[in-house]
């Protein structure tokens, strides 16, 4: 990770994470950032080392898991497609935020992060402050409010501003 990149980053905390202790305490991570900032290279480094001290770790977009449970809901097999999400040690929840989730994938991500709270870790990437998530779940603030009750119970957030990375070598021509 290029800590030299971002413009504002807590590097102690960062690093601090990556001793997993959040994974033995069933709690959650959340990145928030501008594109580029480097939410998903943490994300999955964290995924990676939680899989070198043995942990199970599923990663997956937020709409692809959204997608996945709506196309199972509508096969009839719901259920069953939920426990997937529930094995794992960590998810890893990727671009949360970037694009709008309707009523139902609301309400399936909800039974995600429900069922999950202080049985599993998830980390979340998000450009979106927690204040503008009513806006990712279609206004619903009765449903945000439920799911960041349970989220951000035992949940460590991180934010990270700067640039994209990926401009940075468009910027310098």
């Amino acid at each position: 990770f290029d800590w030299s990149w971002p413009r504002k980053i807590n590097q102690t905390q960062i690093k601090n994470l990556f001793r997993l202790r959040f994974i033995e305490e069933k709690s959650n991570v959340v990145f928030i950032g501008s594109v580029g900032v480097g939410k998903s290279h943490l994300a999955t480094s964290l995924g990676y080392q939680a899989c070198l001290k043995g942990h199970t770790v599923l990663f997956a977009s937020a709409i692809d898991v959204i997608n996945n449970l709506i196309a199972a809901q509508h096969a009839g097999r719901l259920k069953q497609e939920l426990k997937k999400y529930q094995r794992p040690k960590l998810i890893i929840l990727d671009e949360l935020g970037y694009l709008p989730i309707d009523k139902n994938g609301a309400d399936l991500l909800f039974q995600i992060i429900s069922t999950r709270y202080e049985k599993g870790s998830i980390i979340i990437t998000t450009n979106r402050a927690f204040k503008d998530w009513p806006k990712i779940f279609n206004n619903d603030s009765t449903l945000t409010s439920a799911l960041l009750d349970r989220l951000l119970h035992h949940t460590e957030a991180a934010v990270i501003e700067g640039d994209s990375y990926r401009m940075k070598e468009v910027k310098g021509k």
